[in-house]
């Protein structure tokens, strides 16, 4: 039975980066895959993920945020893959939104860098947004996206030049502690024993992390492609921020520049407007109602939008009751550490991310600020 100073479960973003992390520290890793290096059927895929530091969710997000961004900036450098793009960022809606005021709390609080827009001083500078007489924005340049696949990719082959070893199209079926204070394990192609495990299982946590008590909902979301009427040229990096926006309802609308080619679309996709599957279960078609759905929201906020239809992918989200992320050691196996729940707005933190898991599962400790992501919070408490 082969075995390893790490065995990480999952490499997807957070699997990825942590795997990339740990060889660099001369650690002896394995990582197992359920599937193959595309990783197309998970939540690491669809071309582009905001990345933002005003960060509305919660304050506490913003030091790492501000570390990612320097994580991000060094994964390019190691890998000379394009994973980061800064366009700007517009966050609309009334004054008294979550995006709107959560944004500003955040800026202030951390001192960065921002820009409070009125509704006609949005539309002067970025023709592409028409938001109503009512509503404002919070402009920051540090905003942009990143590019999921680009990233998995690059984290993998850092990993392997470190000496990782890789497993793909190996779903693991279980995992159990080991007298001698290790873990086993198991998977469809035979076990496997660790000084430490890592488990970022993404989708599959209700299964792989059953006894973490945590009440996961896995949701199916849809992300869309519209060819703007006139073309992509208004939707230029350049020239078109990425962008949240949030109605009277609270609906929040994201949206991307067109960073595909001229014949590519602009991306589009609600944030938490899902409904739960299961990765057994999930409804991979998307419906002409759902299509026309979003093109009705669109088109109250971005002039040349929704255009014309062009494609839509599926992807899930695994999301938490209070919709904050699980990152920490297995209250009951010190030698497990999990990262789960990102809740739909993971994916902007991935590098600084395996680096906490690189440090909980080396030292067990990390110098990051992640008393938020406790999975014995009380937020997270099942319902009997």
């Amino acid at each position: 039975m082969a075995t390893y100073d790490v065995i990480v479960v999952g490499l997807g973003g957070m699997g990825s980066a942590a795997a990339a992390h740990l060889a660099a520290r001369g650690q002896q890793v394995l990582g197992l895959e359920r599937f193959g290096p595309a990783h197309d059927r998970g939540s690491s895929h669809g071309g582009s993920r905001i990345t933002r530091q005003s960060y509305f969710e919660d304050p506490a997000y913003v030091p790492l945020l501000l570390r990612a961004y320097e994580l991000w900036d060094q994964l390019a450098d190691d890998s000379g893959a394009d994973v980061i793009t800064l366009t700007g960022g517009v966050f609309l809606g009334r004054p008294d939104s979550l995006t709107v005021a959560g944004s500003l709390r955040a800026a202030r609080e951390w001192g960065l860098p921002h820009e409070l827009l009125d509704a006609g001083e949005i539309r002067r500078r970025f023709p592409t947004l028409t938001p109503a007489e009512d509503e404002v924005g919070l402009y920051e340049t540090a905003a942009g996206f990143v590019r999921p696949e680009v990233t998995v990719a690059a984290h993998l082959a850092l990993a392997g030049q470190r000496g990782a070893e890789l497993h793909y199209d190996e779903p693991v079926t279980g995992w159990s502690a080991t007298a001698g204070g290790g873990v086993r394990v198991r998977t469809a192609a035979g076990e496997y024993t660790a000084g430490q495990l890592v488990v970022c299982p993404g989708a599959w946590a209700p299964e792989l992390l059953a006894d973490l008590d945590v009440p996961f909902t896995v949701e199916r979301q849809v992300m869309y492609w519209f060819q703007p009427s006139g073309g992509v040229g208004p939707y230029a990096p350049d020239r078109h921020p990425i962008y949240i926006h949030e109605d009277a309802e609270g609906t929040q609308v994201y949206g991307f520049p067109a960073i595909d080619g001229p014949d590519g679309g602009a991306k589009v996709a609600f944030f938490r407007h899902g409904s739960p599957c299961s990765p057994d279960t999930i409804d991979r078609e998307v419906h002409p109602a759902e299509v026309a759905f979003m093109a009705e929201h669109l088109a109250a906020v971005l002039p040349t939008l929704p255009g014309r239809y062009l494609t839509a992918a599926t992807c899930m989200y695994t999301t938490t009751p209070d919709q904050h992320f699980v990152i920490a050691q297995h209250p009951r196996h010190p030698a497990v550490t999990v990262a789960c729940g990102f809740s739909g707005h993971g994916f902007k933190f991935v590098p600084v991310v395996g680096e906490i898991l690189a440090d909980l599962a080396t030292t067990g400790t990390t110098k990051h600020p992640i008393a938020l992501f406790d999975p014995r919070r009380p937020a997270l408490e099942a319902t009997p």
